[in-house]
């Protein structure tokens, strides 16, 4: 089962074209382009179809046409230069890539497919009556509290910084409510990119699980004294796309900040209809890394010390299956498959989602359709697995800001929710967690934890993946974190 149409929030479809090693076409206007030999042709397609190629990612001593971005905060990188996006309305993709195909300075050109948020999204709320003071719900987040039900970030808040303080979090999706009641200190607006319009509910159920305000009504996040950005991925023609936001977005970070990832895309066991067209649902999305031109995005931050949470995604898939050694026909040729040990790592920590206790808000299946018995970190059934899964957060009854399921409020900035989901509402969870220890480190003039080191952490302190039926712990998810257990381990309580 997937997402409801009304809530899902997609991006359009992505022409990359990878040049081959040491051609000098490396700028976006096809008047530079055409200044070369081997660009001429190139330069004439564009100019044909009246479209731009730009580069992806940003390089040393250039301007990017798409943001400032100071030249400290650039990964150099021969490899990355080679990457360019063509910027053109979607029908008129697979015409341009047929035709960029046999240009002699291109080694190959693929088309992604449209990414979407990794949500599990249930009925839309009831009408609302008129709204009454703001409840505390803080009794309704059990994940805030003691392993093994949560990952006890109310522990960390007894501890100097364990609040999240001084830490920088950009989370990369498409649409916010930054105007709710409960977002008022630490959400400090757009840094990249251009949101869409509509439902924003999404986005602002996953900023809320992290700084949602400390201020005795509402929710609490679980890092509510972080400072956190927002980033939006393309939904226009003439967007960014996401390799190229994710850069973005990234060279506004500094090392030990944090890096969250809300996307998901369907991947090549997304069943498709006969013409070709994907069925609807999250059946065979996957996380975004396995895609070159993402990867290579999402390796150039955690090379700078930059960690990044990504979704696993929803797609009910083992990403140790053999299909994902099989690259799409037009990836480049140096392309390995990311999810396999024996494959150069991107460093970002991949989330997978696990079930909430039995008895969750009332509930012990989950109320959006799968039928779903709960089991304490158990792999929720649509969660995506595998050995290059780190850890898992909770992917049912998440309670946060948006939806209107909880309260009944007919005020847009006033809506909360018990029931967020998917590996939306884990990746979240973890970016929480990864917070309130760097804040603690920061409190304490300690080393930062790395990408490295975070993932060692995660995938060693917390409390262990359950089996379900069907869902053996052969399935992997990992541990759910304990800040606890985690904290101690890199910050040792100082002697009396």
């Amino acid at each position: 089962m997937g997402i409801s149409a009304s809530s899902q929030k997609t991006s359009r479809r992505e022409l990359i074209v990878v040049l081959k090693p040491a051609t000098g076409i490396i700028d976006h206007t096809a008047s530079v382009i055409a200044s070369t030999d081997e660009g001429a042709d190139l330069a004439n397609i564009l100019t044909q179809h009246q479209v731009q190629m730009r580069p992806i990612f940003a390089q040393p001593g250039t301007a990017s046409s798409r943001i400032h971005i100071p030249a400290a905060h650039v990964m150099p990188n021969p490899e990355s230069a080679r990457y360019h996006e063509v910027i053109a309305p979607d029908d008129q993709l697979d015409n341009l890539k047929r035709e960029i195909d046999g240009h002699s300075s291109v080694e190959t050109s693929y088309i992604k497919p449209a990414s979407s948020t990794p949500s599990i999204t249930g009925p839309a709320a009831a009408s609302a009556p008129p709204a009454r003071a703001t409840p505390d719900y803080a009794a309704h987040q059990i994940y805030l509290g003691p392993a093994p039900a949560g990952v006890d970030a109310r522990y960390a808040w007894t501890l100097p910084g364990g609040k999240g303080d001084g830490v920088t979090i950009i989370d990369c999706e498409w649409s916010w409510n930054s105007h709710h009641e409960d977002l008022a200190e630490h959400v400090s607006g757009v840094v990249a990119g251009t949101p869409s319009p509509g439902n924003d509910d999404h986005g602002t159920s996953v900023i809320g699980c992290i700084v949602g305000n400390d201020n005795g009504y509402g929710v609490t996040g679980i890092a509510p004294n972080a400072t956190l950005g927002l980033a939006a991925f393309p939904f226009q023609d003439t967007d960014a796309g996401s390799a190229a936001l994710i850069d973005q977005a990234a060279a506004r970070l500094s090392a030990g900040d944090i890096l969250l990832l809300e996307i998901h895309r369907p991947g090549p066991a997304t069943p498709q209809t006969e013409d070709g067209k994907r069925e609807n649902g999250d059946q065979g999305y996957i996380a975004i890394e396995w895609w070159p031109d993402d990867f290579l995005a999402i390796s150039r931050a955690t090379q700078r010390g930059i960690l990044v949470v990504e979704a696993a995604g929803n797609g009910s898939q083992n990403l140790d299956d053999p299909i994902y050694n099989q690259p799409n026909p037009d990836f480049p040729q140096a392309w390995k498959n990311p999810f396999a040990s024996t494959s150069p790592s991107s460093g970002a920590i991949l989330v997978g989602a696990g079930n909430p206790p039995s008895g969750t808000h009332g509930h012990t299946h989950d109320t959006i359709g799968f039928n779903e018995a709960y089991v304490d970190r158990a792999r929720c059934v649509y969660s995506n697995y595998g050995s290059r899964v780190d850890c898992q957060g909770w992917g049912w009854e998440v309670t946060t800001i948006g939806g209107g399921d909880l309260g009944h409020s007919a005020d847009h900035n006033r809506l909360y929710t018990d029931v967020f989901a998917g590996t939306s509402s884990a990746s979240p969870i973890i970016t929480g967690v990864l917070a309130c220890v760097q804040g603690v480190l920061r409190a304490r003039n300690l080393a930062l934890l790395t990408p490295d080191s975070a993932r060692t952490l995660l995938r060693s302190e917390g409390s262990a993946q359950q089996a379900a039926p069907n869902r053996s712990v052969e399935q992997r998810i990992g541990l759910r974190p304990d800040l606890r257990k985690i904290i101690p381990k890199v910050a040792p309580p100082l002697s009396s």
